[in-house]
């Protein structure tokens, strides 16, 4: 499209064409602001747990992994999960990411949590000195428990467990007391039974099944639970899976827990929340003591929201771009196909097919006149009786001076040329008409225009 073809567009069409390529400009411009607007984030806050607990181990090791990856994870300690959740629930808390766990979540307070993975089993133990026998959980009936701290995984499943079996503040006595404190007021005979919510990795946890002077509790009507809460998972701890040299424990032990999860806030940038299921694999996704190798992490459902992204990630693995380049570049270039392949789709066709246009105009400007001209022409041919000489050659010059008054490129020179040529055609049908000559046409105030 050459700039004589746009100079000889009308104010109309020039405003037109100026308008087409100030929303495309403006549309590049945006595409770029976006693109860098949502670039991942190179800092995020994971919310974690106490720090003699599991969470906090696993923390550490999302640091690292996410740090080969350029992203710098902060923890925050938290008391566990029920904390975790309600910081993801505050937009102003600065938590991005953090562990939660089955049972915690109210759907109508987690509209912008999302579930990224499930993680792990994490049972719910409870264990009581072997000199004061614990068959059922409703015989802690008037006993003194240590139920864990506010916010803790421990404290927000007992809730649940302690409620079907119509325990109370009222007639238990609660201790917030977790962890390696909740052990040792157990051993000290201050709390009659201790409850943790965790890996069987926790130290608490370890020493306490290695302590001959505790029993753990086995939960004769597991399948119960399971079917009153829906986020409850009945499991078996098998003779000697703890140790096969002291044979703990010495027998099957049916247990109920539910799932340790990686939540996040529903703005986590995709990119981001592929690295952390990434991360969930390769530090969750071996065999355990509950789970099968591959089992976790999982993107079912536990009872948040899943991550479309986190969900489509685990389904399909990474993209080429992941596998092939460093992940801000991937993660860039994943971003500008996105934003920019659309507004390619809009912008190549109309590029292909402005010059189209503008030729469209500019041959409208010559083409509009053939119309009024034929039209003439038909009627000089066609009209008998008087004939309206002087009408038609008002019309013949007033056209004549329009034509005249266009100034064509080059390129449509030939279109003017051949338009004028039409015009001096009926006018010599006009003289034909009338038996007069061109002299009298021209006394008439009609000069005929020199080709």
């Amino acid at each position: 499209m050459k700039i004589e073809n746009l100079a000889m567009l009308s104010s109309r069409g020039r405003l037109g064409l100026a308008v087409i390529f100030l929303a495309v400009f403006a549309a590049t411009i945006w595409a770029a602001v976006h693109l860098f607007q949502t670039a991942p984030s190179r800092h995020i806050v994971l919310a974690s747990g106490l720090e003699d607990g599991l969470l906090h181990q696993h923390a550490k090791r999302y640091v690292e992994i996410l740090a080969r990856s350029g992203v710098t994870v902060e923890e925050r300690i938290t008391n566990g999960p029920g904390d975790n959740l309600r910081l993801l629930q505050d937009p102003q808390s600065g938590v991005d990411v953090g562990f939660t766990q089955g049972g915690i979540s109210r759907t109508s307070d987690t509209n912008d949590v999302v579930m990224l993975a499930s993680l792990y089993y994490v049972p719910m133990w409870i264990f009581y000195r072997k000199t004061e026998p614990l068959g059922y959980v409703n015989e802690l009936r008037n006993r003194r428990v240590a139920v864990g701290v506010a916010g803790s995984g421990a404290r927000s499943l007992s809730e649940f467990v302690f409620a079907l079996n119509g325990l109370t503040p009222d007639n238990v006595t609660e201790y917030s007391l977790s962890n390696n404190a909740a052990l040792d007021a157990l051993r000290s005979g201050e709390v009659d039974a201790a409850i943790f919510v965790d890996g069987a990795d926790n130290p608490a946890i370890w020493n306490a099944l290695h302590d001959s002077a505790l029993s753990l509790l086995s939960y004769v009507k597991a399948e119960a639970y399971r079917r009153r809460l829906n986020f409850i998972s009945t499991l078996k701890l098998t003779p000697g899976v703890i140790d096969l040299a002291n044979n703990i424990p010495e027998k099957e032990v049916d247990l109920i827990g539910t799932k340790e999860m990686l939540a996040a806030r529903k703005d986590l940038h995709p990119a981001i929340t592929h690295l952390l299921v990434d991360a969930a694999r390769e530090i969750h996704g071996k065999q355990g003591l509950f789970e099968d190798a591959g089992e976790f992490p999982s993107t079912t459902q536990v009872d948040l929201p899943v991550s479309t992204d986190a969900d489509q990630h685990k389904r399909f693995g990474r993209t080429i771009l992941y596998q092939y380049l460093p992940f801000w570049v991937a993660a860039l270039g994943e971003r500008a196909i996105i934003i920019l392949l659309p507004l390619a789709a809009i912008v190549f066709p109309l590029f292909h097919y402005l010059p189209q246009l503008v030729r469209w105009r500019v041959r409208s400007r010559v083409y509009r006149w053939y119309g009024e001209l034929a039209l003439l022409e038909r009627d000089v041919a066609a009209r008998t009786g008087n004939l309206p000489i002087d009408k038609w050659l008002a019309d013949l010059s007033r056209i004549e001076e329009a034509v005249a008054r266009i100034h064509t490129p080059t390129g449509f020179a030939s279109e003017a040329y051949t338009l004028r040529e039409h015009i001096n055609l009926v006018r010599r049908a006009i003289i034909a008409r009338d038996n007069v000559s061109p002299d009298r046409v021209t006394r008439r105030g009609f000069e005929p225009q020199v080709l």
